[in-house]
């Protein structure tokens, strides 16, 4: 990987007074920065252990990242110090942007202030929400903690990682390659035939919800590995092997005339597959 670059932005402070329970002080505060950068080029985060990310696709010609950040102390002097590590570091080249997440749990960024960095900081919670604007034509490569994921408005291929997260994904074209520790997980397509290639999700436990317009074509795999079951709305399926019927733990169909692979799985938990009623 290229040498990670600190990335140049202004921070405001968005609370003068401290939020005090106890003996806990805490502090928020945001840092954003916006990088040249055209369409066909690939964004990748990494999140931090906890905090939001949220992505959207826009017309224009840039990247540009916010991130509020919270923090968490017993003293000023104490936030001040975390301040200094908690950040993000940015790396970017013509067709590629890499956001990286610094903090306590990698101990990244500018060397100088880890020196003799307090050991008792270590373990402090924060937590840093990401609010991302790409152009709309970007691929994506992501990899979270614990906290919501949204990516709306951008068409390109999608790979995904989160520990734990409440997930809502609208995809417009391209591919997803997604997997999820816990959580719940919304995926939706456009109300027209899929204009991409492969989708593989997976989810260990909890919910996911997949809706599929109603003239898909496509190879359809659903699955529920562990306990639970499958809710199936969608009517254009047909069983792609006639010894293995559609069960509610398992479905192995062609939707329509058949086409692009598409492949849902949830270990221990629900999983419907509803169709979206086409928009004229």
């Amino acid at each position: 990987m290229r040498k990670l670059i600190l990335a140049i932005a202004s921070i405001g402070v968005l609370a003068a007074a401290s939020v005090i329970s106890g003996q806990s002080i805490k502090r928020s505060f945001s840092k954003t920065e916006r990088i040249a950068f055209g369409p066909g080029g690939t964004v990748s985060i990494v999140g931090a252990p906890n905090g939001a990310i949220r992505i959207t696709g826009a017309s224009s010609r840039e990247v540009e990242i916010t991130a509020d950040i919270e923090l968490t102390a017993t003293s000023e002097a104490d936030i001040q110090r975390l301040a200094q590590v908690t950040t993000f570091v940015v790396d970017d080249s013509l067709s590629n942007v890499s956001i990286v997440t610094t903090g306590t749990h990698n101990k990244l960024g500018d060397k100088k202030f880890w020196k003799k960095f307090p050991a008792h900081l270590m373990s402090l919670p924060f937590r840093v929400d990401y609010t991302i604007g790409v152009p709309r034509y970007t691929d994506l490569a992501i990899t979270g903690g614990k906290g919501d994921l949204v990516i709306d408005g951008v068409e390109g291929g999608f790979t995904i990682s989160a520990l734990e997260s409440n997930a809502r994904i609208n995809l417009i074209g391209g591919s997803l390659v997604a997997t999820f520790g816990s959580g719940t997980v919304d995926i939706s397509m456009p109300d027209r035939s899929w204009r991409g290639s492969a989708i593989e999700a997976a989810l260990a436990t909890g919910t996911m919800t997949v809706n599929l317009p109603n003239g898909l074509s496509a190879e359809l795999d659903a699955s529920i590995l562990k306990s639970g079951i499958i809710e199936n709305s969608l009517i254009n399926l047909k069983p792609r092997n006639r010894k293995a019927p559609i069960t509610d733990k398992a479905v192995i169909a062609t939707a329509g005339s058949g086409g692009t692979a598409m492949k849902f799985t949830v270990g221990d938990g629900t999983l419907w597959l509803r169709p979206i009623k086409k928009i004229n």
